[in-house]
């Protein structure tokens, strides 16, 4: 389970990742929140853990940032501030939990655990991707436009998921070669494009409306309606 903590605290952070990886969990920290925001849309984890006073964007404004994005990861909040405005505002704008410091390890542990077994049942009604007429079956791992079922390679699938996973989101090759293919995927290739193509030809060459979007300059984009 990846664990994405966005901590200005040097000190609390080295605290929370040192536990966090003994207990099994892979830990990456982020010191302020602009650095925050660039890692949450860029790779994927399975639980944010937010300050709330951050440098540059604080906290509330990152959580918010991340759900403006669609994402759906649980988001714990950690801050010193425990009153009720407080706590209504972080939950406000789409924080799953709050825990005030001092906390207790064994507490913040129980926390992640209730919030990750309850995205895990969110996870497993949520078995359909869909925009428009396409579907994807994650379950059964079949692909359909206007009901009839498309064959994807293995390749071609990941990129699909990660378009519609995406939705709406303009990726950037290198966000597409990362999530895709792997970070250690050579930069310079041009397979985002040369996949895009194939993909291209499975989903929309013959409908009238097409999904898969280029935007010129940034990457690509699975919408309904032109860019």
């Amino acid at each position: 389970m990846k664990i994405l903590v966005v901590e200005d605290e040097a000190h609390v952070a080295a605290l929370i990742r040192r536990g966090l990886t003994e207990s099994g969990y892979e830990v990456s920290v982020a010191p302020d929140g602009n650095t925050g925001r660039e890692m949450a849309l860029l790779h994927d984890y399975d639980l944010f853990m937010l300050d709330v006073m951050l440098p540059g964007m604080n906290g509330i404004e990152l959580c918010r940032e991340i759900r403006k994005a669609g994402l759906k990861t649980p988001v714990l909040m950690l801050t010193a501030l425990g009153t009720t405005e407080n706590v209504i505002l972080g939950l406000d704008n789409g924080a799953d939990d709050y825990l005030v410091k001092p906390f207790k390890f064994a507490e913040l542990e129980a926390r992640i655990r209730a919030l990750l077994r309850r995205a895990g049942a969110d996870g497993a009604k949520a078995e359909m991707l869909a925009i428009a007429d396409l579907e994807m079956d994650l379950a059964a791992r079949i692909i359909k436009r206007g009901g009839r079922e498309i064959t994807l390679t293995v390749t071609e699938y990941r990129l699909l998921e990660c378009l519609l996973k995406n939705k709406g989101r303009v990726l950037s090759r290198m966000e597409l070669l990362e999530k895709v293919w792997g970070v250690d995927f050579n930069l310079a290739t041009n397979v985002v494009d040369v996949y895009v193509n194939y993909l291209r030809r499975k989903v929309d060459k013959d409908f009238d409306a097409k999904l898969i979007h280029t935007v010129t300059g940034m990457g690509y984009v699975l919408k309904e309606g032109a860019v």
